[in-house]
């Protein structure tokens, strides 16, 4: 026997069951009601003679299992980094979990298993939890036996936080629960500027030496561009020159971390910059190493490759390698990643964009996310206020 029901977006889903053929309720949907009945017609009969089409017989066959999901999906999914970095890390987690298992206990248990086991930050399980959602929607919407509704979107929406319960089993372990820590740093006028003297080569003070600044020129353009752009560290050292255009002053992006292209504006700072570096490399400047745009690489620290683990040590190096300038300027609690913060603060204090203007600009895909960036000082605040 089969239902049918018209969604609210105007599709029809189809319920097939059928006991000792299916090994669950199959769920079918269609554009229109007519080219449901047709399909689901000819199905029934097929299934009322004991027949399984191809079709099914290799859907069931080849989402068994949550890892035998997780491949598939990245395998015919364009994911972003950071998803395809998440789903390696749970392919061996789940290996052999049967899909027909996976309910909202399961959900709920993994998640706990998070907190209370591995200890894990707020915000890393919900990159875990989102990233095997995105699986399992699409697991759903191909229509798979073995999975009819995606337990991920069930849970609460404060499923991360350390409930007392949480923090009750961490303790016992001598451990201290983890919460959510928002950065909200700041770059100060004084700290940009001690930052800069030390890019110019400047001995800090009270110290015989400065950090090793390898391909200085690069460092110092790759500084002003994460303040004026808002532009992540990785969408900014994997550019090619041919990326940015200087007539229409902005910088195209193919790859971003959410998998969305979009085009960067650059303030006459960033374009300044820019050209300032660009002038600098054609001149052979013998701080740069010889290194040149003959490769179309903008900037000297990747070969090209898009390997996950090879992006990985060139972010982790750059990282460390601020790190240490942070550290001599005297404010080595700052990461670069707060550059992004500063940047999109930025834009909020200097101009009269609106959020969804701001986003298109830093990527964000979620205003709320994007709040997160604008730590709009308070000082800034109260001057326009009466």
């Amino acid at each position: 026997m089969s239902t049918k029901r018209m969604r609210p977006s105007g599709t029809w889903e189809y319920i097939i069951r059928r006991k000792g053929i299916l090994p669950k309720p199959l769920s079918l949907t269609f554009e229109t009601e007519e080219e449901g009945d047709a399909y689901v017609r000819r199905l029934e009969q097929m299934l009322d003679a004991g027949i399984l089409p191809e079709d099914l017989v290799a859907r069931r066959s080849d989402l068994v299992t949550v890892d035998d999901a997780i491949r598939s999906y990245m395998t015919k999914v364009p994911l972003p980094s950071s998803d395809a970095s998440l789903l390696n890390a749970l392919v061996d987690r789940w290996k052999g979990q049967p899909l027909t298992g996976v309910d909202y206990q399961w959900a709920d248990s993994w998640v706990k298993s998070m907190k209370r086991k591995d200890v894990m930050a707020p915000s890393t399980i919900r990159h875990y939890v989102g990233a095997l959602a995105r699986c399992f929607d699409w697991v759903v919407r191909s229509g798979t036996p073995s999975l009819a509704v995606n337990p991920l979107r069930l849970l609460p929406k404060r499923y991360a936080t350390y409930t007392d319960e949480d923090s009750t089993a961490v303790r016992a372990q001598d451990k201290q629960p983890k919460e959510d820590v928002h950065r909200d740093r700041r770059l100060l006028m004084d700290e940009e500027k001690a930052v800069r003297r030390i890019l110019a080569g400047e001995k800090p003070e009270k110290r015989q030496r400065g950090p090793d600044l390898n391909f200085r020129p690069a460092m110092v353009f790759l500084f002003e561009l994460g303040i004026e752009s808002a532009m992540r560290m990785r969408e900014m050292y994997t550019l090619d020159v041919g990326q940015v255009d200087v007539g229409r002053r902005t910088v195209f992006l193919d790859k971003t971390k959410n998998g969305s292209k979009r085009q960067v504006p650059l303030t006459t700072v960033a374009l300044h910059a820019f050209e300032s570096y660009v002038e600098t490399v054609k001149d052979l400047d013998p701080e740069m190493g010889g290194f040149s745009f003959d490769g179309g690489r903008l900037f000297p620290w990747w070969d090209g490759s898009r390997d996950r683990k090879a992006l990985a040590g060139v972010s982790v190096r750059l990282s460390g390698q601020f790190g240490r300038i942070f550290d001599a300027a005297d404010c080595g609690d700052l990461r670069f990643h707060d550059l992004r913060h500063e940047a999109t603060s930025r834009l909020y204090e200097k101009t009269s964009l609106s959020d969804v203007q701001i986003a298109k600009i830093t990527g964000h895909s979620d205003t709320k996310m994007l709040m997160r960036y604008s730590n709009l000082r308070g000082s800034d605040l109260a001057s326009r206020l009466w």
